[in-house]
């Protein structure tokens, strides 16, 4: 049924036809593992306290001499309460990308998704663009990635835009297109507390859409991974752990004052419906600022504790998400 969605869609896009708008979305029509109607309600009916609670820590950006230190740094040799191995995701671009290390994060068993192959800069470039444009920037990547990284090309599944300019439709018909999972980069300032869980574009979404153009089209069994923004000292949101600006946040020299700014955050959705929270950052933010490096690794020794509370990849939060 999604081949045939996915040749419907690309016929419609090659011939300039505007796909239809998405319906609300219907509950007894829309159901795991195939169909979930967008909201915060958390998946399969469970109570809070049994869910667990997923930290998702993602880098984007190549990956190159210098920055791999830093993942090596953080990540190598840690585990979960479980003692399951912790794991990232990265969203990487081509440029500047050493993809004998992407490969070697791979085999540490980190995921590995799709940052664009060009990232160019001018950000109209992505607001506007074409699905044939998101084909060669996604579609190409993901076959560039699996050849150059020797990664199999069906564990390549998500997907986040540069500057998380939205492209409306477009790179989701694409991603239908190849059969790839779920995108990361719609923020939202509206659904924070509590946090929405992940969703297909199945129906209609209710998510805020502070980076226009947002999807509108019905476009089956694909999913999007909120981006839960951050709250600064101030009530401002920011989407990315990098983007909260002093002097809104605590000085960047104070490892106990941003070692609280991150559990604040985090305690937003540990005691609310425990939707997943994202650290979202730039390798650089990490590594030249050492007082926030050292918070954050005190941040994950400390949830390395808590029997309920994971460091795990994007795909591991959408696997959870299908029950």
């Amino acid at each position: 049924m999604k081949l045939w969605v996915a040749f419907l869609m690309l016929v419609a896009a090659t011939l300039g036809q505007e796909l239809p708008l998405a319906d609300q979305c219907d509950a007894e029509a829309c159901r795991l593992p195939d169909c979930r109607c967008s909201g915060t309600n958390i998946p399969g009916g469970l109570r809070a306290r049994d869910t667990p609670q997923f930290v998702l820590l993602t880098f984007d950006d190549a990956v190159n001499v210098i920055n791999i230190e830093t993942y090596r740094r953080l990540l190598d040799g840690r585990r979960n309460s479980n003692q399951c191995q912790v794991g990232a995701t990265f969203f990487i671009n081509h440029e500047y990308t050493n993809y004998v290390l992407v490969n070697e994060l791979y085999n540490k068993g980190h995921e590995i998704a799709l940052h664009s192959i060009t990232h160019r800069t001018d950000q109209n470039f992505w607001r506007e663009a074409s699905v044939e444009d998101m084909r060669q920037e996604f579609a190409d990547q993901r076959i560039q990635m699996a050849h150059f990284a020797n990664i199999p090309y069906n564990q390549i599944q998500g997907v986040r835009m540069p500057f998380l300019q939205m492209t409306g439709n477009s790179t989701f018909q694409v991603m239908s297109e190849i059969d790839m999972t779920y995108d990361c980069s719609w923020p939202t300032i509206s659904h924070v507390s509590p946090g929405m869980w992940p969703y297909t574009l199945d129906y209609a979404s209710i998510q805020d859409c502070p980076i226009p153009p947002c999807p509108t089209a019905s476009i089956p069994g694909t999913w999007v991974l909120p981006m839960i923004s951050w709250i600064d000292q101030a009530g401002f949101f920011c989407s990315m752990a990098d983007a909260c600006f002093p002097p809104n946040t605590p000085d960047r020299t104070n490892e106990e004052a941003w070692f609280r700014f991150i559990l604040t955050n985090f305690e937003r959705h540990y005691f609310n419906n425990r939707a997943p929270f994202g650290f979202y950052v730039h390798e650089w933010f990490l590594s030249t600022n050492p007082a926030i490096e050292r918070a954050f690794i005190r941040f994950m020794d400390m949830i390395a504790n808590l029997h309920d509370v994971f460091l795990v990849s994007f795909f591991h939060t959408f696997t959870f998400s299908l029950k």
